[in-house]
């Protein structure tokens, strides 16, 4: 067969080997498919948040005594709504012997709220200040809640603030 210059057949002959190579490699979303890439990074990015959590856990801890906690802070970490904050300060009147569930159910009756309500409450608000301060709002005396040293500390220094102010 003769060679024709002017032949598709005649360049590619000559070639030897490509300079590139013109497969693509597949992506990690094609290997394993895309709802299951996302759930790696998914879990990924968790963990990672997991851990910067952790360490600022460890920072605030190791900083605490510089923190000086107000009430509206601890309100705005801890409460819902009106509810607890009336809880809260039923409970900072009732001051260290604390009040039953029922009289503060009594107490909060225009909020018709009950006994088992007010509790669940109290629990709730400890577990979200606890997540994100490492402290309790109200611990259980006998069958009595009463609010701990430290709520009643930061109370006390709000209080005391305000009253400077005003003088």
């Amino acid at each position: 067969m003769e060679r024709k210059t002017w032949s598709v057949h005649f360049g590619m002959e000559n070639a030897e080997k490509p300079v590139q190579n013109n497969k693509k490699k597949r992506s990690q979303i094609d290997k394993i498919g895309r709802l299951k890439y996302n759930q790696q990074l998914l879990k990924q990015n968790a963990k990672d948040i997991k851990e910067i959590k952790m360490h600022l856990r460890s920072l605030r801890k190791a900083l605490k005594p510089l923190f000086q906690y107000e009430k509206q802070e601890i309100q705005e970490t801890a409460c819902q709504d009106e509810v607890d904050r009336e809880i809260l300060q039923l409970l900072y009147e009732a001051g260290s012997a604390g009040l039953l569930p029922k009289d503060l159910a009594f107490r909060l009756k225009h909020f018709k709220v009950t006994r088992h309500q007010i509790s669940r409450r109290l629990q709730r608000m400890n577990k979200r200040l606890e997540k994100e301060h490492g402290e309790r709002i109200a611990e259980k005396r006998g069958w009595h809640w009463a609010l701990t040293s430290f709520i009643v500390e930061a109370w006390g220094e709000t209080e005391k603030r305000r009253m400077k102010r005003s003088f």
